[in-house]
């Protein structure tokens, strides 16, 4: 099998690893310090705090902003459930723009027609690795006063008109195995903002800066540094391992050009697209329909994965709250795309066999 997603994970981690261990300092300690200061000079940026999954950096970000009950945060309804989630977790209220079937992004057109008197945020999301219209988003948000938070945990690497994402405003980035680069479990917040800074150090850490004086509510959301050690070792190879996927991602569209019903990833004008995930859409002139297709591909031994079979606001979570929009564009998307494998362990003959069984298979 082909998987979709393999974590590299080589000496370097391992050596690492056992530093911490044979150091005794497990927990939060010189090891997350050293990959915060890293992780900011890779992006650019004057501060990183590290926390305990990509969920957390989206909650500490929002509170940092100051979100809360009452308030609403625009976001997209076509990606993972924690994206959403967070929002709930302030006490605010997700509401969800229709996204663009281009790019899978969030609309910013979209965007316009929510925002109301109770909007506080927008929260785009840059799917599978390829950044949302931040320049569009940043300038709706500047017109209306509002925060951005960006959920760039699928986006480590990425860029748009060569400014990184989670650059343009306050970024979030997850660090779970399937990603580009891994923590095992991790995340970490970007800003150049140093009061920003010091309140999510403080919501990461009980709400304290002092060990035992406690200012605010906070939270346990600390990195450790067994992850801060893999995730030291992952951001030395990230630059590699995000070539090779352009790469394979490159290729494989040369192998599935001109195929009738098989959409291949697009990428925006002056987007650094980083293939989190490289994901298709089998339409109907193809004459299959998508789970049958992804079914096929797996009995010939390809992983597939799809991201994401039902969108945000038709979760029975979602249901139950009362939400019942109807947004055509996620629906539609949600029933086409499949995503295939072009992580760097796929070789040149992978691509090959993905690319001739799919040709086969629409003959």
């Amino acid at each position: 099998m082909i998987p979709i997603a393999k974590p590299l994970i080589g000496e370097k981690e391992k050596e690492l690893v056992m530093e911490v261990l044979s150091s005794g300092m497990i927990a939060q300690g010189p090891k997350v310090k050293e990959f915060e200061k890293n992780w900011a000079e890779y992006n650019g940026v004057k501060h990183a705090v590290a926390v305990s999954s990509g969920t957390a950096a989206l909650h500490v970000a929002l509170l940092a902003h100051g979100i809360g009950p009452g308030d609403e945060v625009i976001t997209s309804p076509f990606t993972f459930i924690a994206s959403a989630n967070s929002i709930l977790y302030c006490g605010a209220k997700p509401v969800f723009a229709d996204i663009e079937e281009k790019t899978y992004n969030i609309s910013p057109e979209k965007i316009k027609q929510k925002i109301t008197d109770k909007t506080k945020a927008i929260m785009p999301i840059h799917l599978y690795g390829q950044s949302a219209d931040m320049k569009e988003i940043m300038e709706i948000a500047q017109d209306h006063d509002l925060r951005v938070v960006e959920d760039a945990c699928q986006a480590h690497g990425a860029e748009l008109s060569g400014k990184m994402v989670g650059t343009y405003s306050t970024g979030a980035f997850s660090f779970y195995p399937t990603k580009n680069m891994t923590t095992g479990e991790g995340g970490v917040i970007t800003t150049d903002d140093a009061a920003l800074d010091e309140k999510m150090r403080m919501l990461r850490e009980h709400g304290s800066k002092v060990r035992y004086s406690h200012e605010i509510l906070g939270y346990n959301y600390r990195m450790t540094d067994v992850s801060a050690a893999i995730g030291i070792a992952q951001l030395g190879r990230l630059s590699f391992c995000n070539e090779a996927r352009i790469k394979n991602a490159a290729y494989l569209d040369k192998k599935l050009a001109g195929l009738d019903g098989i959409i291949t990833p697009y990428v925006m004008k002056g987007a650094k697209h980083v293939y989190h995930q490289y994901t298709i859409r089998v339409t109907t002139e193809s004459g299959w329909e998508r789970d049958a297709f992804a079914k096929m591909l797996n009995e010939k031994g390809i992983g597939t994965g799809i991201h994401y079979p039902i969108p945000l606001h038709k979760q029975a979570v979602y249901r139950d709250l009362g939400y019942s929009d109807v947004l055509p564009a996620a629906e539609k998307m949600a029933h086409e795309v499949l995503s295939l494998p072009i992580h760097p362990s796929v070789t040149v003959k992978d691509l090959d066999y993905i690319a001739e069984t799919i040709r086969s298979a629409l003959k």
